[in-house]
């Protein structure tokens, strides 16, 4: 187990997945603090980094396309306070954050996990009923349904329509963008059969934000309902489903069971030297993997 504990929060790997819970730092974000515990499976990683600096360093994990409701709904927009995958590390706890980036790369190489994209959700989303206030509208979402109601401040073409009710089965994609370069943020719903090119100031089906405090926890509303539309990658479901439950993968990963088998460590050491010798894993990569291979054993 490979634990860093910081003022920004505290990761600990146990080999099969990530727990990720903020830390009590003024500076820990908003949306982080109320987002709370994550718990990120190896398999949604598609890989980790560490970034030293001269004041502090900063974890980062990056994750495999299409694994987190959160980063397809926000675009991967989220900036570095509100952001659940980065960690801000102090620079005597450099080696810690070195040490914790080799046990996890060593156990992404070991269980042969892609880093390509996969085609359902690896990570359950934000819980709900959530309900949040922020620019000219109040969103919230219980699960089955969005409802959306104005503000004072909202346009008159908003408020004469009086509060929206969105079915969740009329809800074909989910959008939420923060403020920047002189343009307002928004949280937006495209509708089935009902395309609306307006901007977010006017559109029924959207929430504009101004860039307060706020916006950052609307994230949570467009992670919570894009957590239960179908994956943007989903295809005609057949009428046996079962498929759907599995992830992408470019190449099929051996069971898990048949790592922890003595003959398949050694078939394992045998591969990573094929991959040595043919250059794809450089030296330091491959000692890496052996040294984690014959830990195992």
């Amino acid at each position: 187990m490979a634990e860093i504990i910081q003022k920004d929060g505290t990761w600990v790997f146990d080999g099969d997945a990530l727990r990720l819970t903020p830390g009590r730092d003024k500076n820990v974000g908003l949306l982080r603090r109320e987002l709370g515990e994550l718990l990120v499976p190896l398999r949604a990683l598609a890989g980790i980094s560490f970034e030293q600096g001269k004041k502090s360093g900063r974890l980062r994990l990056r994750l495999r396309d299409g694994a987190d409701p959160l980063l397809l709904a926000t675009g991967g927009r989220l900036t570095e306070p509100h952001d659940p995958y980065q960690l801000a590390v102090e620079p005597d706890r450099y080696g810690v954050a070195e040490y914790f980036v080799d046990e996890v790369r060593n156990a992404l190489l070991l269980d042969q996990v892609p880093s390509g994209p996969v085609d359902a959700y690896l990570l359950p989303g934000p819980s709900v009923p959530r309900s949040v206030s922020a620019g000219d509208g109040v969103a919230s979402f219980d699960g089955e349904a969005v409802r959306l109601e104005w503000r004072w401040q909202a346009e008159e073409a908003k408020s004469a329509a009086g509060p929206r009710t969105l079915p969740l089965t009329d809800i074909v994609a989910v959008q939420w963008r923060p403020s920047g370069g002189g343009a307002n943020g928004h949280l937006r719903f495209t509708v089935r059969a009902a395309p609306n090119k307006v901007p977010p100031k006017y559109d029924p089906n959207a929430v504009e934000l101004w860039g307060f405090k706020k916006d950052p926890l609307m994230a949570l509303v467009a992670a919570a309902v894009q957590a239960r539309l179908p994956h943007p990658t989903a295809r005609p479901a057949p009428e046996d489903s079962r498929a759907a439950d599995e992830t992408a993968a470019p190449s099929p990963a051996p069971a898990p069971a048949a790592e922890d088998d003595h003959d398949a460590l050694l078939r394992r050491l045998r591969e990573l030297g094929e991959l040595h010798r043919s250059g794809v894993l450089t030296d330091e990569e491959f000692t890496l993997a052996k040294q984690a291979v014959l830990k195992r054993m």
